[in-house]
């Protein structure tokens, strides 16, 4: 069996001299707490404190990144335990699946999910054989034990791995009961929520014109005019705010902003409302929306963030029989000049806003984001997002970024994830980067070295805390 050991100076320069500068900016940001802003962690897990389950349907089956990796090499997703939705056999054995993952790990040689696993493996877990067929069960049966133990249910670890605050994402239609019974524990954890909109901003979203009739009785608005429409927005988001969030997340197919006249807006909701939209007014009322919610932002505070440009589910034979979230989803390249100018020639200049921007296509990076949050008050560019939370993606968001944007138009780092248990490998991999890329920049002379500290923290714990209002 080979051993499994996470060498000390993993991810910094191969150069001596700028690797013992990263190690002195490492040492002095290391054991910051973590604030993670933005993520995908079910608020469930802490309000009831449940043992996690079983190893494989903590660490697979819920794992897109896994998925998709080692069904891209033939692999069945029912043989990873992913249920059908048809109602076909899927495997469920759940030693079964780890076995079945454990042949397949060399799949993820030289991937962002190697490090992190490997980080839970051995940090996390105390494992110290490297994951192989052969010790697929010793793994297995590990796992299995700590995690029927106090010391892993989520509150113990969210503890132990010293996250200050964390946000999770719902939808506008959520009633927040987890997030209420945590409030209500007397646990001393910090878990808040975010406004995530867009089954009701989104006229393609399954189910729209049901999603705002909920929408209405929620908020207790009248929706039938867009008026009303505005005002349930409004009153959820104070109901979100009630709850923590300081931050809303909006995921549209691109980053297209509108800003119509009420008259235009009304006939344009009418239309969305009664599902007679073609697909170019879908885009344009998702466009008013960033608009409108920029607006609401200026009033209540809010932070924006928008997600854009993704193909979901790419893949319709993975869709069909198993639904959304497996693996399937593809980035589109990217446009953000002209698309936000109408939402930038209404707020841009409002320093009370702060619009963070991310994006899945790379060639934005110094072309469009980079001089438009070096300009506009109102913008941040976050952090390489999804395919690009890589250490060679935060390396060229870095190169491409900082010499327009600088590194305080940035917003720190956030996981956005759904594996809790990886969010501190995901947050050791970011620092260890940042640290590598300013023992550089100190190096070559352009960077004194007490600067170098103040920017490690800065981009470790200040700027997420001081943009999401944390």
């Amino acid at each position: 069996m080979t051993t499994l050991q996470l060498h000390p100076d993993r991810l910094f320069p191969a150069d001596p001299r700028t690797r013992d500068i990263a190690r002195s900016l490492f040492d002095g940001i290391r054991d910051l707490p973590i604030v993670s802003p933005h993520g995908h962690t079910d608020p469930a897990w802490f309000a009831d404190n449940a043992p996690f389950p079983d190893p494989a349907n903590l660490l697979i089956v819920p794992d897109h990144y896994v998925l998709r990796m080692v069904m891209s090499q033939g692999v069945p997703l029912e043989a990873l335990g992913v249920p059908t939705l048809d109602g076909a056999p899927f495997e469920t054995d759940p030693r079964a699946i780890w076995r079945l993952f454990a042949q397949h790990y060399p799949l993820f040689r030289g991937t962002p999910s190697r490090l992190w696993l490997d980080y839970v493996f051995a940090e996390v877990f105390g494992i110290d054989v490297r994951l192989a067929a052969a010790t697929a069960d010793h793994y297995y049966d590990v796992i299995a034990a700590a995690l029927a133990t106090e010391a892993f249910r989520p509150r113990a670890l969210f503890e132990r791995f010293g996250i200050e605050v964390i946000a999770t994402t719902e939808g506008a239609l959520d009633t927040l009961d987890h997030h209420r019974a945590i409030r209500d524990s007397g646990w001393s954890g910090r878990v808040v929520t975010a406004y995530r909109p867009d089954a009701v901003t989104d006229p393609d979203a399954a189910g729209f014109t049901a999603n705002l009739e909920r929408f209405g009785e929620l908020a207790g608005e009248d929706v039938a005019s867009f008026a009303g429409y505005l005002r349930a927005h409004q009153a959820r988001r104070a109901f979100f705010r009630s709850m923590g969030a300081t931050s809303t997340d909006h995921g549209h197919p691109s980053a297209v902003t509108a800003d119509l006249s009420a008259a235009d807006a009304e006939a344009l909701y009418q239309k969305a409302r009664a599902g007679r939209a073609t697909a170019a007014e879908a885009e344009l009322f998702r466009g008013q929306m960033l608009t409108e919610m920029a607006r609401m932002s200026i009033e209540d505070g809010m932070v924006m963030q928008l997600h854009p440009g993704v193909h979901r589910s790419h893949n319709p034979h993975v869709l069909a029989r198993f639904g959304r979230d497996k693996g399937g989803d593809i980035p589109l390249a990217g446009s953000f000049v002209d698309a936000l100018k109408p939402l930038l020639d209404a707020h841009g200049s409002d320093p009370r806003l702060t619009l963070i921007l991310f994006t899945l296509d790379e060639t934005t990076y110094s072309r469009e984001l980079a001089p438009l949050a070096g300009h506009y008050p109102a913008l941040r560019i976050g952090p390489p997002w999804w395919f690009h939370d890589s250490p060679e993606g935060m390396r060229r968001f870095r190169e491409q970024t900082t010499e327009t944007a600088g590194f305080y138009n940035g917003v720190g780092f956030n996981d956005d994830t759904r594996a809790f248990l990886s969010i501190p490998a995901r947050h050791d991999v970011a620092r260890r980067m940042d640290c590598g890329f300013l023992a550089q920049l100190v190096a070559e002379h352009r960077l004194d070295e007490d600067e170098a500290h103040e920017v490690a923290r800065a981009l470790t714990y200040d700027l997420v805390k001081q943009t999401y209002k944390l």
